[in-house]
């Protein structure tokens, strides 16, 4: 869990939730299902003007494009109603906050299978569970270079807009794993990862999964079904807004120099502890570390959802 700005408890920091761009009949029914009153027209309007310099959708990879070689492997198969997904062992892909959401933009009459992360041009990217490489292609009108990785939960990930990769197609990769660096390759006007979760070619809202402003997931299980797959796990932009804000305070510290990186944690790249700093979260100081947060967990007795507490000491190996 990310350390809280006064440390509160890991359910509260349910409350910080990444947005969803829905279409109407979405965003009724999360209005309806709220505790409270949720105005959707009025948070429509504010994601709207929150991304309005946004680009045009990537191609979707998976519904177009068949004569260029790329192929649905899900074409054929029976996808089931409803499946429970171990998403338990994870990674957050990069720790940039959201410029662009998930789901259908009226302007362009198309719908943007997933998320838009801020991330400079060489930063790297992480692979978000385990699993092994299936793509490292170039798209040239969408993706730019991008990959492709099948992973052992039955989800697919696909990282977008890159500028190098790190991996190599049929390579087994573990949640956490640099697989990339960010770029602005492709249908892009400026550098970022576009990062899709996929279940049988159905094309996951990712913050159903991941929530984003607290570098974590919502719970250790994932619920796909045909009728929800669209959904975000809650509707709240101004959740991204202070995650925004806390990004670019922090930018400059987090990812500046390798020199500056280094020397921000506790002791060198060999050391067998870190000393938790504001802002950090278990996937965040695993990603650092060339581990995973289940590792973390069962090196200082914690869980996915335990508070961290500014200067504790974590075991790292």
């Amino acid at each position: 869990m990310a350390v809280a700005m006064a440390v509160a408890p890991a359910a509260e920091a349910q409350n910080y939730r990444l947005p969803g761009q829905h279409t109407r009949q979405h965003g009724d029914l999360i209005a309806s299902q709220a505790t409270g009153s949720v105005e959707v027209n009025n948070t429509t309007r504010y994601m709207e003007s929150l991304f309005a310099e946004e680009e045009e959708p990537e191609f979707d990879i998976y519904e177009e494009g068949w004569n260029s070689g790329f192929v649905n492997c899900y074409s054929n198969v029976e996808v089931p109603y409803r499946a429970v997904i171990d998403v338990s062992h994870f990674a957050m892909p990069h720790p940039g906050y959201i410029t662009s959401p998930y789901g259908y933009r009226r302007r362009f009459r198309r719908m943007h299978k997933g998320i838009d992360l801020k991330a400079n041009v060489g930063d790297t990217v992480y692979a978000a569970f385990d699993g092994r490489v299936r793509i490292t292609k170039y798209d040239r009108r969408g993706y730019g270079y991008y990959v492709v990785i099948r992973h052992t939960n039955e989800l697919e990930t696909i990282y977008g807009h890159l500028s190098k990769f790190l991996v190599e197609p049929d390579q087994n990769v573990r949640a956490g794993q640099p697989i990339a660096l960010a770029g602005n390759t492709g249908r892009s006007t400026g550098s970022h990862l576009h990062f899709e979760t996929r279940y049988m070619g159905y094309a996951i809202n990712p913050a159903a999964i991941f929530d984003f402003p607290n570098q974590t997931t919502h719970t250790d299980t994932y619920t796909f079904t045909k009728d929800t797959y669209q959904n975000a796990r809650n509707f709240s932009p101004e959740a991204n807004d202070a995650y925004a804000q806390e990004f670019r305070r922090t930018h400059k510290v987090e990812y500046g120099s390798r020199s500056s990186r280094s020397s921000s944690s506790s002791g060198s790249a060999g050391s067998a502890t870190y000393t938790v700093r504001r802002g950090d979260s278990l996937s965040r100081i695993a990603q650092r570390h060339g581990t995973t947060v289940r590792k973390l967990c069962r090196l200082n007795n914690l869980t996915t959802k335990s508070t961290l507490r500014v200067g504790q000491k974590i075991r790292i190996r």
